[in-house]
Protein backbone atom coordinates (compact mmCIF):
# COMPACT_ATOMS: atom_id res chain seq x y z
CA UNK A 1 0.00 0.00 0.00
CA UNK A 2 1.52 3.67 -0.66
CA UNK A 3 1.25 6.09 1.57
CA UNK A 4 1.02 9.88 1.43
CA UNK A 5 4.64 10.26 1.38
CA UNK A 6 5.04 7.68 -1.93
CA UNK A 7 2.57 9.32 -3.56
CA UNK A 8 3.76 12.96 -3.50
CA UNK A 9 7.22 11.53 -4.44
CA UNK A 10 5.76 9.76 -7.69
CA UNK A 11 3.76 13.20 -8.53
CA UNK A 12 7.26 15.45 -7.81
CA UNK A 13 9.03 12.85 -9.76
CA UNK A 14 6.85 13.28 -12.97
CA UNK A 15 6.97 17.25 -13.06
CA UNK A 16 9.09 18.64 -15.24
CA UNK A 17 11.50 21.77 -13.74
CA UNK A 18 9.94 25.00 -13.95
CA UNK A 19 10.90 27.46 -16.35
CA UNK A 20 13.20 30.17 -14.88
CA UNK A 21 11.35 33.23 -14.82
CA UNK A 22 12.08 36.11 -17.54
CA UNK A 23 13.39 38.40 -14.76
CA UNK A 24 15.78 35.40 -13.73
CA UNK A 25 16.81 35.41 -17.30
CA UNK A 26 17.38 39.17 -17.46
CA UNK A 27 19.21 38.92 -14.94
CA UNK A 28 21.17 36.60 -15.63
CA UNK A 29 22.26 38.30 -19.17
CA UNK A 30 23.28 41.45 -16.84
CA UNK A 31 25.51 39.81 -14.93
CA UNK A 32 27.33 37.85 -17.95
CA UNK A 33 27.84 41.36 -19.95
CA UNK A 34 28.99 42.89 -16.70
CA UNK A 35 31.44 40.43 -16.08
CA UNK A 36 32.36 40.79 -19.60
CA UNK A 37 32.63 44.14 -19.76
CA UNK A 38 34.27 44.29 -16.67
CA UNK A 39 36.57 42.03 -18.43
CA UNK A 40 37.41 44.26 -21.36
CA UNK A 41 37.53 47.63 -19.03
CA UNK A 42 39.94 46.23 -16.96
CA UNK A 43 43.37 47.06 -18.19
CA UNK A 44 41.68 50.41 -18.30
CA UNK A 45 41.34 50.56 -14.67
CA UNK A 46 37.63 51.07 -14.54
CA UNK A 47 34.73 49.27 -14.15
CA UNK A 48 31.23 48.28 -16.07
CA UNK A 49 29.53 50.57 -13.94
CA UNK A 50 32.04 53.22 -14.03
CA UNK A 51 31.72 52.43 -17.96
CA UNK A 52 28.26 52.53 -18.18
CA UNK A 53 28.47 56.19 -16.53
CA UNK A 54 30.89 57.55 -18.74
CA UNK A 55 28.39 56.28 -21.66
CA UNK A 56 25.20 58.35 -20.06
CA UNK A 57 27.56 61.36 -19.75
CA UNK A 58 28.04 61.03 -23.49
CA UNK A 59 24.86 61.02 -24.49
CA UNK A 60 23.53 63.60 -21.70
CA UNK A 61 25.82 66.92 -20.90
CA UNK A 62 25.33 68.57 -17.51
CA UNK A 63 23.88 65.84 -15.32
CA UNK A 64 23.80 66.01 -11.82
CA UNK A 65 25.23 63.10 -9.57
CA UNK A 66 21.44 62.15 -8.60
CA UNK A 67 20.37 62.04 -12.20
CA UNK A 68 23.51 60.25 -13.68
CA UNK A 69 22.79 57.56 -10.27
CA UNK A 70 19.64 57.04 -12.42
CA UNK A 71 20.34 56.70 -15.40
CA UNK A 72 23.43 54.55 -14.46
CA UNK A 73 21.39 52.25 -12.09
CA UNK A 74 23.07 52.74 -9.27
CA UNK A 75 22.13 54.25 -6.24
CA UNK A 76 23.09 57.87 -5.19
CA UNK A 77 25.90 56.90 -2.86
CA UNK A 78 27.30 54.29 -5.02
CA UNK A 79 27.45 57.14 -8.03
CA UNK A 80 29.22 59.62 -5.55
CA UNK A 81 32.03 56.97 -4.77
CA UNK A 82 32.14 56.61 -8.76
CA UNK A 83 31.70 60.73 -9.29
CA UNK A 84 35.38 60.89 -7.14
CA UNK A 85 36.95 57.98 -8.64
CA UNK A 86 35.85 59.19 -11.94
CA UNK A 87 36.62 63.04 -10.79
CA UNK A 88 40.04 61.53 -10.10
CA UNK A 89 41.14 60.29 -12.94
CA UNK A 90 40.20 63.39 -15.09
CA UNK A 91 37.63 61.16 -17.28
CA UNK A 92 35.02 64.03 -16.02
CA UNK A 93 34.77 67.12 -14.57
CA UNK A 94 32.56 69.29 -12.23
CA UNK A 95 31.18 72.90 -12.45
CA UNK A 96 28.28 74.83 -11.23
CA UNK A 97 24.74 75.37 -13.34
CA UNK A 98 24.62 78.57 -14.37
CA UNK A 99 20.63 78.90 -13.39
CA UNK A 100 21.08 77.10 -10.02
CA UNK A 101 24.98 78.23 -8.44
CA UNK A 102 24.19 75.71 -5.61
CA UNK A 103 23.71 72.38 -8.13
CA UNK A 104 26.68 71.00 -9.71
CA UNK A 105 26.54 69.19 -12.64
CA UNK A 106 28.98 66.49 -14.38
CA UNK A 107 30.46 66.45 -17.73
CA UNK A 108 33.13 64.01 -19.90
CA UNK A 109 36.13 65.38 -20.02
CA UNK A 110 38.16 64.59 -23.68
CA UNK A 111 40.25 61.96 -21.56
CA UNK A 112 36.62 60.25 -20.83
CA UNK A 113 35.84 60.33 -24.22
CA UNK A 114 39.03 58.75 -25.89
CA UNK A 115 38.49 56.01 -23.31
CA UNK A 116 35.21 55.30 -24.35
CA UNK A 117 36.25 55.85 -27.84
CA UNK A 118 39.20 53.29 -26.82
CA UNK A 119 36.77 50.43 -26.24
CA UNK A 120 33.91 51.18 -28.25
CA UNK A 121 34.97 48.44 -31.35
CA UNK A 122 35.23 45.87 -28.25
CA UNK A 123 32.07 46.71 -26.44
CA UNK A 124 30.16 46.70 -30.17
CA UNK A 125 31.95 43.45 -30.82
CA UNK A 126 30.63 42.43 -26.97
CA UNK A 127 27.00 42.82 -27.91
CA UNK A 128 27.26 41.44 -31.59
CA UNK A 129 28.31 38.10 -29.72
CA UNK A 130 25.64 38.35 -27.28
CA UNK A 131 23.16 39.08 -30.69
CA UNK A 132 24.78 36.44 -32.78
CA UNK A 133 22.29 33.65 -32.47
CA UNK A 134 19.47 35.96 -33.16
CA UNK A 135 18.23 37.40 -36.78
CA UNK A 136 18.57 41.19 -37.00
CA UNK A 137 15.01 41.55 -36.81
CA UNK A 138 14.96 39.50 -33.93
CA UNK A 139 17.95 41.69 -32.44
CA UNK A 140 15.58 44.77 -33.49
CA UNK A 141 12.49 42.97 -31.22
CA UNK A 142 14.39 42.55 -28.83
CA UNK A 143 15.64 46.11 -28.05
CA UNK A 144 12.37 47.52 -28.73
CA UNK A 145 10.53 44.66 -26.15
CA UNK A 146 13.46 45.79 -23.87
CA UNK A 147 12.76 49.34 -24.03
CA UNK A 148 8.52 48.49 -23.59
CA UNK A 149 9.79 46.87 -20.57
CA UNK A 150 11.69 49.80 -19.11
CA UNK A 151 8.57 51.95 -19.93
CA UNK A 152 6.10 49.48 -18.13
CA UNK A 153 8.29 49.74 -14.72
CA UNK A 154 8.81 53.51 -15.12
CA UNK A 155 5.14 53.76 -15.20
CA UNK A 156 4.70 52.09 -12.14
CA UNK A 157 6.51 52.84 -8.85
CA UNK A 158 7.71 50.63 -6.55
CA UNK A 159 5.43 49.33 -4.20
Amino acid sequence: MRGPATSRRATTAKTPPAEPTLLYVMKQVELAVRAQLDGLLKPSGITALQYTALTVLERRTDVSSAELARNSFVTTQTMADMVTALLGRGLISRHRDQTNRRRLKLRLTAAGRELLDRHRGDVADLEARMLSRLTPQQAADLRDYMYECRAALADTPPH
